[in-house]
């Protein structure tokens, strides 16, 4: 740990605080767990930060890697082609629920929505539409960091310092708000003729604390899109590749977006790979003569990556042949039946919300700067489950392989921890 202060910089992390707040030095993994640097091993119940899918080691999704590095590691996508990005992108084309998709890759899940917005902007110019030059994003939203994410993102405090850097947008209630469809549709029918496209994370808005929406919500949602001539983009980054039961949430939804944006589980948690997605109409648009002005000017040196693209496409044969959505349904079962037994009733627990196998459990600290959230996490970091807070919400997000045993394992140790709040020497630190 000592090292690792002395030359890494965390991303979300107050560096001058992080010796302090006993933080977990990984060394390797077996299945669903993660090895400390002194050997304590830790069931990965918020999956890496929302990217592991099927476990750490998968030996399948390792063999994908090693056949693929004794191939070509990395070749650039800048005008040339890969074998093995064409045969990911065409098993990828049958299930995404985007019409006639095409697929522009690059290596993160802010910079999938960042292309989104900039493709949604010059749709327009290439269309030769005056005017629709503004996007709608909700209340709460959270896209990622790079600038165009930022500003579609709600970030309150924690990215107050950007604000003079971001654009502004329409900004609507977000799930939280009852009537947050009502609100988001009357604004498109207001601002439709200036609007390049709306955004919203379908079904569930994670960073914010796994707000939920209906799936009847978000469908209506893309209705009124389609009415106003306005572009829909789903922020699949966090929900898609069976987070909510589906391979993506906006099948639940009855929705077909312009631009759908996937990363995190698209390659299982093995390597760096995001995407946005277009559909045939959106693509169309950017077709002209060689270096001509509907070119999208925009790639990564890293976009398509063939190692990750190798492994994306065995992790998406693998999620098919381990029959990984029927396990998530199981268990996301099997999760809210406990929750609901164990946790949901306490005293200290506000409000459990979950969709599939994305769950946050919001507390009821009694004042403000108990930090309830982070010790909760500790408590149950103590007792082998690796859990992460947003603020005072406790993000359950376990690998979607994981096991009835694996659920009680989890469940127990976040018992443990609410139990941890009583202890006279917690509740009185701030």
């Amino acid at each position: 740990m000592e090292r690792d202060a002395a030359v890494v910089w965390h991303g979300f992390t107050q560096m001058a605080a992080y010796s302090g707040t006993a933080p977990l030095v990984i060394d390797r993994a077996e299945g669903r767990e993660l090895i400390d640097a002194d050997g304590r091993r830790y069931l990965d119940a918020i999956s890496s930060l929302w990217v592991n899918t099927l476990g750490h080691r998968v030996p399948e999704l390792d063999a994908a890697l090693v056949a693929q590095a004794g191939k070509v590691a990395h070749s650039t996508m800048l005008g040339n082609g890969n074998t093995v990005v064409v045969e990911l992108a065409e098993a990828l084309a049958p299930v995404v629920p985007v019409d006639d998709p095409h697929f522009l890759f690059a290596a993160d899940g802010a910079v999938a929505v960042e292309q989104a917005l900039k493709i949604a902007f010059q749709y327009w110019v290439n269309r030769r539409v005056d005017g629709r030059t503004r996007f709608l994003a909700l209340g709460d939203a959270y896209h990622g960091d790079t600038i165009g994410s930022l500003s579609l993102g709600d970030g309150g405090v924690f990215s107050a310092v950007f604000d003079p850097l971001c654009f502004p947008v329409v900004r609507t209630p977000g799930y939280a708000d009852p009537g947050w469809v009502d609100k988001a549709c009357a604004a498109i029918e207001t601002h439709g003729e200036e609007l390049a496209a709306v955004v919203i994370e379908p079904l569930v808005q994670g960073a914010s604390g796994m707000l939920c929406a209906s799936a009847s919500d978000v469908g209506r949602l893309g209705e009124v899109c389609r009415q106003a001539g306005t572009l829909l983009i789903c922020d699949e980054v966090a929900t898609g590749f069976g987070r909510t039961g589906s391979l993506f949430a906006s099948e639940q939804c009855g929705v077909r977006p312009d631009l759908m944006c996937v990363g995190k589980g698209i390659t299982g948690g093995y390597l760096a790979m995001s995407a946005t997605v277009a559909s045939g109409e959106v693509f169309g648009a950017f077709l002209g003569a060689d270096l001509g002005p509907e070119t999208f000017y925009h790639g990564h040196s890293y976009g398509g990556n063939a190692l990750a693209a190798a492994v994306a496409l065995e992790h998406l044969r693998l999620i098919q042949a381990w029959d990984v959505l029927g396990n998530v349904r199981a268990r996301a079962d099997q999760l809210a039946s406990l929750l609901g037994e164990r946790v949901a009733g306490r005293p200290e627990v506000r409000e459990v919300r979950q969709r599939g196998l994305m769950v946050g459990i919001e507390l009821a600290p009694p004042s403000p700067g108990l930090r309830w959230g982070r010790r909760v996490c500790a408590g149950a970091v103590s007792r082998g489950v690796l859990l992460r807070p947003l603020g005072d919400v406790v993000v359950l997000m376990p690998p979607l392989t994981i096991t009835v045993e694996e659920i009680v394992q989890v469940v127990d140790a976040l018992d443990g921890g609410l139990d941890d709040l009583a202890d006279p020497a917690w509740a009185s630190s701030t």
